[in-house]
């Protein structure tokens, strides 16, 4: 009776006259499990919760020995979900006498525990003020995100009353509308529900309304929530299911990206720019490989805006996705049961996986087991599951023999340098040590179309892109240290470490190097990377206004550990995150190992109104950029080995001078010097090819 007591004269100063319903506590359990506190509201006047009289504020007393483990929710009685805090409070210990009102002139992300006073919750208290009846059960909703520090909620309130803030209104978007419908069901982990889904879009530069015609999808979906770590977020990702009237799997076109039933909606809560992901995967396709399409979007659940996401291709075996051969349970010998194949290094359970044969070189007491991706766990045969396993470990023998360099017999017999390379370049450019260790995907094709494994596609930088505090080899603040040295960091997925013993291939170091030097001059040149996060924040703007007054994760730790003070402005992240970028870059020029015949990067800088070629190393095509050169009909290009034999002379076509691409289909694999000659006279730096099939 006495907290409830001394928690009533604290309500009475912030709140004014207003109806006020007290409610006990309990234990937090310790284990990442919902605990719901309940106060049954009931004869509460006027019951219709609008602006003249609604939901103004939540007051509790906690006791908690490290505050940011704490996520804690307001549940009205219709199912709306407030967020009051999320990771808030570091280390700190407990909330006395902490009130949350609309009216604060401080936000919870900014105060300092035990946070006693009044303060502004993540999310408007006024999404409760809907126009619902507020009599019924009201939720405070605890979850202890980590184990080892354990709290009691020792009482808590809702007061209601005059002048009550209003939901977060959503009318219009620039950004494609999403508007999902789960007809008062809960989305679960698993397994999908059924649902309905809007998609509103009306071209680039058109403004989109919630009230226009559902243009761009219009039908049933199945929706699960996705994912690990991101998945205990207040904005939840979730995997999708598109399916017509009858709720069966529908392929469909969604926003331009090709035809399929399952898609992603992945959340940005811990990614104040938006583009961690969406840049890695247009660098990756840049590079000439699949690279995962999606589009940003504005999504309201159920009638409550949910913030800026971006709808996703899911990785799967696609003939517009990982284009490989289809293996159905029949294939099970001779060519058809080489592939296709989708494998990954990722969490693992039993089931799902294989132990591979070798320990990685330089820490040779760790077990590491591959992921079976395609086909699933549940429908890969016997026999493909040994040849997989097979493969991997020939593949594994090569590389640890002492013949591993060997061109012929070492571990490019069994995978694809060139995916390979550029793989390591998107995940070191990032210093995503995710994507070496829990979010690493391979694919293998049938031996008739090519059949070597390859890396890719690259998958989830929620946590790239950034300092880290944690193991050096990814904390530093001077933009240095190796991803893919991630397990000397004790990860809680062991990686493979195959690019350990890799790069004790001068041959693999050199290609590395050239591949580096020939992306700095174009796709990795700061200019093209700034352009892409500039424009892309430019149409962003409106949307992150409306997203952080939803999540308000401006300015603090989100639950990815980011070190320094952190920006309190949108632009302050873009500057932050394209600082960043600079001193990786300036570290991997630097760093990069193996030599290159070409000029290195500082010299390349000062002449890049010349040419570059990609992807490089080539595997069946290869693209030339030509700018700012005046070709004539008569030039050529001549190509030759590296013992300066001619193999070829190829004209360059007039009308395509400013961009061609050359098929390789005719080429044999090695190095190749392409020279651009006019009257016997080089016009450009020669070029070094290296193909690679």
């Amino acid at each position: 009776m006495k907290k409830i007591i001394s928690l009533l004269f604290l309500i009475a100063p912030f709140f004014g006259f207003s109806q006020t319903y007290t409610g006990s506590g309990g234990a937090i359990s310790d284990d990442g499990l919902n605990n719901d506190f309940i106060i049954n509201v009931s004869g509460l006047v006027p019951a219709t919760l609008d602006a003249a009289h609604g939901l103004i504020g939540v007051c509790l007393n906690i006791t908690h020995t490290y505050d940011s483990d704490l996520n804690i929710d307001l549940i009205a009685p219709d199912g709306t979900d407030i967020v009051l805090l999320s990771y808030v409070g570091g280390g700190d210990d407990n909330f006395s006498n902490t009130c949350f009102s609309q009216s604060a002139s401080t936000s919870i992300v900014s105060g300092t525990a035990p946070f006693s006073g009044l303060y502004k919750p993540m999310n408007t208290l006024g999404n409760a003020n809907n126009n619902q009846d507020g009599n019924g059960s009201w939720k405070l909703r605890i979850v202890d995100t980590y184990a080892a520090d354990a709290g009691t909620l020792l009482d808590w309130s809702i007061s209601f009353g005059p002048g009550a803030p209003v939901p977060v209104l959503f009318n219009s978007s620039n950004l494609p509308i999403v508007l999902i419908n789960t007809f008062s069901q809960t989305i679960l982990d698993e397994p999908k529900i059924n649902a309905s889904m809007k998609i509103i879009y009306n071209g680039p530069g058109m403004i989109n309304h919630v009230t226009d015609f559902p243009n761009a999808y219009n039908n049933n979906i199945g929706i699960e929530i996705r994912g690990a770590f991101s998945s205990t977020f207040p904005q939840k990702p979730y995997a999708i299911e598109t399916r017509n009237t009858l709720m069966a799997q529908n392929d469909t076109s969604i926003l331009g990206m090709p035809a399929e039933h399952d898609w992603c909606l992945l959340s940005t809560y811990n990614d104040k720019v938006y583009v961690r992901n969406t840049l890695a995967n247009k660098l990756f396709s840049e590079m000439g490989h699949y690279g995962v399409r999606s589009q940003h979007c504005e999504v309201v659940l159920n009638g409550q805006y949910q913030g800026i996401y971006f709808l996703s291709e899911s990785i799967k075996r696609d003939s517009n996705r990982v284009s490989i051969s289809k293996l159905d349970t029949i294939d099970n010998a001779g060519i058809q049961l080489t592939g296709g194949y989708i494998i990954k290094n990722d969490y693992w359970d039993g089931s799902n996986s294989w132990l591979l044969g070798y320990h990685p070189i330089d820490h040779p007491t760790l077990d590491v087991n591959l992921v079976y991706d395609y086909p699933k766990p549940d429908k890969i045969t016997p026999q493909q599951k040994t040849y997989i396993q097979t493969y991997i470990n020939s593949f594994e023998s090569a590389l640890y023999s002492p013949s591993f360099a060997d061109t012929s017999i070492g571990y490019r017999a069994y995978l694809s340098t060139s995916s390979f390379i550029d793989y390591f370049i998107v995940n070191e450019l990032s210093r995503n040590n995710d994507g070496f260790k829990k979010s690493w995907y391979m694919h293998k094709n049938r031996d008739d179309k090519g059949g070597k494994l390859k890396a890719g596609p690259v998958w989830d930088f929620d946590w790239a892109w950034t300092d880290i505090p944690g193991c050096s080899n990814f904390s530093a603040t001077d933009g240095s240290g190796w991803a893919y040295k991630i397990n000397d960091c004790g990860p809680d997925v062991n990686s493979n470490g195959w690019y350990v013993r890799m790069l004790q291939d001068t041959t693999f170091q050199n290609e590395l190097k050239c591949r580096w030097l020939t992306l700095r001059t174009s796709y990795l040149d700061t200019s093209n990377l700034f352009h892409y996060i500039d424009s892309t924040a430019i149409v962003l703007d409106s949307a992150q206004q409306r997203h952080q007054e939803k999540w308000a994760t401006l300015g603090i730790d989100v639950g990815t550990p980011e070190i320094g003070i952190q920006p309190t402005t949108f632009q302050g992240d873009i500057d932050l995150f394209k600082n960043w970028i600079r001193k990786r870059i300036v570290w991997l020029d630097a760093n990069i190992p193996g030599s290159c015949y070409t000029l290195d990067v500082n010299e390349i800088a000062a002449s890049r109104s010349s040419i570059s070629m990609f992807p490089n190393p080539a595997i069946d095509h290869v693209f030339i950029n030509m700018e700012n050169i005046s070709f004539t009909s008569s030039t050529k290009i001549i190509m030759t080995d590296i013992l300066g034999r001619q193999i070829d002379q190829i004209s360059i076509n007039e009308i395509l001078r400013d961009g061609m691409m050359i098929s390789l289909q005719s080429y044999a694999n090695g190095t190749y010097i392409c020279r651009f000659v006019d009257l016997g006279k080089d016009v450009v730096k020669p070029v070094k090819l290296v193909i690679q099939k």
